[in-house]
């Protein structure tokens, strides 16, 4: 253990363990010691079984589904941490659940993204990293630090074998241009972007795609996955323009409800790149590849960890 780290410790929660150990075996450390469990009744039961009096704590714990599940835990986790008395709670939240609920939906209806911003701070959580927030305005609701990580660099390396002469990068919709043009530029390959009209509660259409797809590659990027349905338009209308067939979709965060990847699958998709800020593995897995962020949250884990040791701040 370097000595920036030896004032902090890691935990893991249980919505994504295999991560929290990666992020620990980056950083040369054990994973704090702590019994997670469930009463009967489903609540659940926290206990730190490691002294974390005047240390930084690092919880890793993704809100993915069941999302109120994962997000409970990790409110009871910080609470028992400051009761504790931790001296700073950092909150690793790779996939942030509830970010879409970034604004109101009409009349008396919740800004729920916010609520959860709240209630992460109501218990002491001092510090929250995520990677890839659906949207920017997150940081907002937020009056402690917050650093969204970008997935960008380890999915553009993921990429690199994949790329010929003829791949573009594709977004799904407006929404997602300026992510494309990011990966584009850092491939050196051009951006398409597809424009989408919703026509129901759970269905899209693509009325354009704006760039030259036809003999293409294309490799379509987004922030998740959840049902497929935006990339599945997506993908059939690049095939009916021309599209290579065997069509690569990379994301941040593979949610994966029920029957998404069989419905990317009918549309032509041959392979599904994903990070592995939520566990795996899903139905079809074979057809994705996960790429592991570790090094990306351990490199601030040490960075926050050094930043709390030196002499200005101690």
């Amino acid at each position: 253990m370097t000595a920036s780290l030896a004032g902090s410790l890691v935990f893991a929660g249980s919505a994504n363990y295999a991560l929290a150990a990666d992020v620990a075996r980056e950083l040369g450390v054990e994973l704090g010691a702590c019994t997670i469990d469930r009463f009967p009744d489903g609540e659940v039961s926290i206990r730190i079984d490691t002294s974390v009096r005047g240390r930084d704590v690092f919880v890793v714990q993704p809100t993915s589904p069941p999302v109120n599940e994962h997000l409970m835990e990790l409110l009871t986790f910080a609470d028992a941490c400051r009761r504790a008395d931790a001296r700073r709670i950092t909150a690793l939240v790779p996939y942030f659940g509830y970010a879409r609920s970034d604004k109101r939906q009409g009349a008396r209806s919740p800004v729920t993204a916010r609520a959860v911003a709240d209630m992460m701070q109501a218990v002491g959580i001092g510090r929250v990293v995520t990677v890839d927030a659906h949207t920017p305005q997150i940081e907002g609701f937020f009056h402690i630090p917050i650093d969204d990580l970008s997935a960008a660099p380890p999915l553009c390396a993921a990429l690199g074998t994949r790329l010929t002469d003829d791949t573009v990068i594709v977004s799904p919709d407006l929404g997602g241009a300026r992510r494309a043009a990011d990966y584009a530029d850092r491939l050196g390959r051009p951006a398409v972007v597809c424009v989408k009209r919703r026509t129901g509660g759970a269905s899209v259409a693509v009325t354009q795609v704006i760039g030259d797809v036809r003999s293409r590659r294309c490799i379509i990027v987004d922030d998740m996955i959840t049902t497929g349905a935006t990339v599945a338009e997506c993908a059939r209308a690049l095939r009916e323009l021309g599209a290579l067939e065997g069509l690569t979709v990379v994301a941040s965060h593979g949610v994966f409800a029920p029957g998404a990847l069989a419905r990317l699958q009918a549309a032509g998709v041959g392979e599904v790149v994903v990070t592995d800020s939520i566990a795996g593995p899903a139905e079809g897995s074979s057809r994705v590849t996960r790429v592991h962020i570790a090094p990306l949250l351990a490199k601030v884990v040490r960075h926050l960890a050094e930043s709390a040791c030196s002499p200005v701040m101690c």
